[in-house]
């Protein structure tokens, strides 16, 4: 889901214009622009990433390179919270995408405009998938904790 949009912005950090005017594209030629663009693709791939430890056996134990918990079980609610709120607010910031057509985009060229709004749809899946898998792992753990034998 999260991919097209990820390229799409690595794109106007490699400097291609990527559907902009020369005038629109000239705000995305500051270094912190750049920045912000480049952070935000990662972060994005990464918050897309820890979905799959919601469906993976990976996801049920932290990892034995974490310092302290390593090796230790995952809380089913330590996932369930994070992910349930995170679906929400992907739910609310996508909302409106799949209108991206009605709203004007003038700093944008028409094929761009048509491009950057296809690239960009897969995302308002992003939260009501990530809360279909959050039900499904809330599902399969509920009650692991009270079976979670007691350490003294």
């Amino acid at each position: 889901m999260v991919l097209p949009s990820g390229l799409w912005r690595i794109a106007l950090v490699l400097g291609f214009p990527a559907g902009y005017t020369d005038a629109g594209f000239e705000s995305f030629q500051t270094p912190g622009a750049k920045a912000w663009m480049l952070t935000l693709s990662v972060l994005c791939e990464l918050a897309a990433f820890l979905t799959i430890g919601l469906v993976r056996p990976w996801g049920e134990f932290v990892p034995r390179w974490i310092p302290l918990i390593g090796g230790r079980k995952v809380r089913p609610l330590t996932a369930v919270v994070p992910a349930a709120l995170g679906a929400a607010a992907l739910t609310a910031l996508w909302a409106l995408v799949p209108w991206w057509w009605t709203f004007a985009h003038h700093d944008m060229t028409p094929t761009g405009n048509l491009v950057v709004g296809i690239l960009y749809q897969p995302l308002f899946l992003w939260g009501p998938l990530l809360a279909a898998v959050t039900v499904s792992y809330h599902r399969r753990h509920r009650g692991t904790a009270a079976r979670r034998p007691q350490v003294p």
